[in-house]
């Protein structure tokens, strides 16, 4: 990797949350097929460690990520559609790997997320932002289309108009924006969105890993299932998950008014 590719950095944060930050500043934290891997491998890592309890992605230099880096993306005008699908490929593995991770992963977004960046946040399952940061899908100002499943996470979340103003004409939409339409979770003055970040991986260390894991899936599901499926599956979980210690600990805690400690799962 040379001086102008962005790094992976990975660190632990009071002893029970990944702390990964992209730093390549002079790119604004743009990303490719080193950098999914080592995202991937990361988050992979993490989901099996268990001691890890939550994870949080950042960019250094306050901004997230401006995704793919445009010079990259010309010169794969002369490559093979083979070489070009490696890169897509490794790129949906490591959206894929923070969805199907069994811990929290949190985005604290300063700056700004654009094209393959908006698409990295948006994976995550919660996101703080400084107010001043912009969620821009411009790839149709370039004459491309979105990738990293930009299309699915902002339909998720917002109205189909406000996705085709995004993506149809690549308009940048303001933290406060997203805020007020549920795609954010917490709005932060500039240079606090990773403090918000720790607070809520904070909360979710401190919860039952093993009840958050299965949430997660069930919350993955909900976008496929119909009401029958969906209902069946959590019966399903919430009738093994009775049986279990952290519900023996929370129940137990309820009815003696403290609070429940739950160990790694």
């Amino acid at each position: 990797m040379n001086d102008n590719e962005t790094q992976v950095l990975s660190e632990v944060v009071d002893s029970n949350i990944k702390l990964l930050t992209l730093k390549g500043e002079r790119t604004r934290n743009s990303i490719g097929l080193a950098q999914y891997k080592a995202v991937r491998a990361e988050i992979v890592d993490a989901g099996n460690d268990p001691q890890i309890r939550a994870i949080i992605l950042q960019g250094a230099g306050g901004f997230f990520s401006s995704g793919g880096n445009v010079s990259a993306l010309k010169e794969g005008r002369n490559q093979p559609l083979s070489e070009v699908s490696r890169n897509t490929d490794a790129l949906a593995a490591m959206i894929l790997a923070i969805r199907h991770c069994p811990k929290p992963v949190i985005a604290a977004v300063e700056g700004g997320a654009a094209g393959l960046g908006l698409s990295l946040a948006l994976s995550c399952d919660m996101i703080a932002a400084s107010g001043s940061a912009k969620f821009t899908a411009a790839y149709v100002k370039i004459g491309l289309t979105p990738d990293g499943g930009a299309t699915h996470f902002l339909s998720e979340c917002l109205p189909r108009q406000l996705v085709s103003e995004l993506c149809m004409l690549g308009r940048p939409a303001s933290a406060d924006r997203l805020y007020a339409a549920g795609a954010i979770n917490m709005l932060t003055d500039d240079g606090e969105a990773l403090n918000a970040a720790l607070d809520l991986a904070r909360a979710c260390a401190v919860g039952a890993s093993g009840a958050i894991s299965v949430i997660k899936g069930e919350i993955a599901q909900a976008q496929v299932n119909g009401l029958a499926e969906q209902i069946e599956l959590e019966s399903r979980y919430i009738n093994k998950a009775r049986y279990g210690s952290e519900a023996g600990e929370g129940l137990q805690a309820f009815l003696e008014k403290r609070k429940p400690v739950f160990s790694p799962s």
